[in-house]
């Protein structure tokens, strides 16, 4: 079973393993119909297609951010939809070294499906290996998904003052407020510190070694446990890279504030922090 990442040489060896499940995620937030054309251009042989805005994202019911997670029955009807039920290795990918993928790999995960990896370096290590691609669109046999959430993983606008660790995902630049280029206002929540979510790949686009991110994580944590620490980014989309690099070393789970800056920083009455001073 892999539940953090999968390489694209062993994901190439289990293709035609009939409990597999593969959900291309590519996405653009400048042309949300990017993905799916490049998905109809070519893709992983048998791969799903998922939309972030259309299938990773719901109406706004735990939060009003950018992208609202969608509630678990609507979940649990996707997965379904899918053909994934508790006895199936589900693998995602995309475009962007798993910064959109992640957040189907939480997804799932908070939904207790374990056998969940994302395919480290994504599609351009899978192209760069030579491993074949297929322009067939694929559907989803339909099954029974049985999950349910694990409700102290999600972490909602009120609890925000209230944790222990709050690490915000996003680049330096934004978390500093010197740009905004999506949402309302710029800069961080009070008491957040950084920990951009790119600094856990090296420049060949895949994850660094286990050990590595580890250090990086026992680092950042200093006295508080992985389960206490929450991750918020712009929408509760590339948080989730932070998320699955911690599970990846080793050290376990965190927590995911999914409305993010997009939702924090809407609220006029919400405090609102500048520089490097968390």
């Amino acid at each position: 079973m892999f539940t953090t990442l999968i390489s694209p040489e062993t994901l190439a060896a289990h293709l035609s393993d009939s409990e597999l499940v593969i959900v291309d995620c590519r996405f653009e937030l400048a042309d949300t119909d990017w993905g799916r054309r490049q998905y109809a251009t070519a893709h992983i042989p048998g791969a799903l297609y998922a939309h972030l805005d259309e299938d990773l994202s719901g109406p706004p019911v735990t939060d009003a951010g950018r992208h609202p997670l969608p509630t678990p029955a609507a979940m649990t009807t996707l997965f379904g939809r899918w053909g994934i039920d508790e006895g199936k290795q589900v693998v995602v990918y995309d475009a962007s070294n798993g910064s959109y993928a992640a957040r189907l790999w939480w997804m799932l995960q908070y939904m207790g499906h374990a056998a969940t990896a994302v395919l480290d370096g994504g599609w351009a290590a899978w192209q760069a290996a030579g491993l074949p691609v297929s322009q067939d669109a694929a559907v989803g046999r339909t099954a029974v998904f049985t999950g349910a959430p694990r409700s102290d993983w999600l972490v909602q606008m009120g609890d925000v003052p209230g944790v222990s660790l709050l690490v915000d995902s996003r680049g330096p630049a934004r978390y500093r407020g010197e740009i905004e280029p999506i949402d309302k206002k710029a800069g961080h929540i009070p008491g957040a510190v950084n920990y951009f979510y790119e600094e856990n790949w090296g420049a060949d686009g895949r994850y660094l070694p286990a050990d590595q991110l580890r250090a990086r994580f026992q680092a950042l944590l200093g006295e508080t446990s992985p389960d206490e620490a929450v991750f918020y980014c712009g929408s509760g989309v590339s948080a989730c890279v932070n998320i699955l690099a911690m599970a990846h070393s080793g050290l376990g789970y965190g927590r995911l504030y999914v409305g993010s800056w997009s939702e924090w920083s809407r609220r006029e009455d919400n405090p609102v922090a500048g520089g490097n001073n968390p």
